[in-house]
């Protein structure tokens, strides 16, 4: 059902969206997005957030000096946002590029859980290559948009990321009721 694959002839033929193949991890010009332990499940809202290039290969700002690829640091995605290749400064080539500088900028830099992390990582990507000739992409803006138009991987995916917090907010609620 979710196999799909990504093929150059799909890319060169200007197809907007290259084909995501969910059992194999390739989200190709996607943001992608998986729950952190203990955080995510105390703000669902919050998680890792990653970029795959055209390839469908993920790179995620894992950590300090470190830009993982495709090996995200907190597990296989749960959300995926398609975007437009067509959108990026040089399309499908600068949408690859953008990325790569993006992350050979981040394997320098030191991680700051609220000031320069994974979502500021895609940002600058997002930036670099202007896309919808923008330069103003950032980590709130990505962290909403992700919110709204990031479509789940499949149910499993869905209760990764909720019931967690569910459960802990179902014991919250039993306990107050009982005091």
């Amino acid at each position: 059902m979710y196999k799909t694959l990504v093929t150059e002839s799909n890319i060169d033929m200007g197809s907007e969206c290259a084909v995501i193949d969910i059992p194999k991890n390739r989200y190709p010009f996607c943001i992608v997005w998986t729950p952190i332990p203990f955080l995510t499940w105390l703000f669902p809202v919050i998680g890792h957030m990653g970029v795959a290039l055209s390839s469908g290969v993920i790179r995620d700002f894992a950590g300090p000096y470190y830009v993982s690829e495709d090996n995200m640091a907190f597990g296989n995605p749960t959300k995926y946002w398609q975007l437009k290749h067509s959108n990026a400064t040089g399309g499908v080539s600068g949408w690859d590029r953008a990325i790569t500088e993006a992350s050979d900028i981040y394997k320098e830099r030191m991680h700051n859980l609220f000031c320069d992390n994974c979502h500021s990582h895609v940002a600058t990507a997002l930036n670099i290559m202007q896309y919808k000739k923008s330069s103003n992409w950032n980590m709130i803006k990505l962290a909403f948009l992700m919110l709204f138009f990031g479509k789940y991987v499949s149910f499993v995916g869905f209760l990764k990321t909720w019931l967690p917090f569910l459960i802990i907010l179902t014991i919250i609620l039993a306990l107050t009721l009982t005091m």
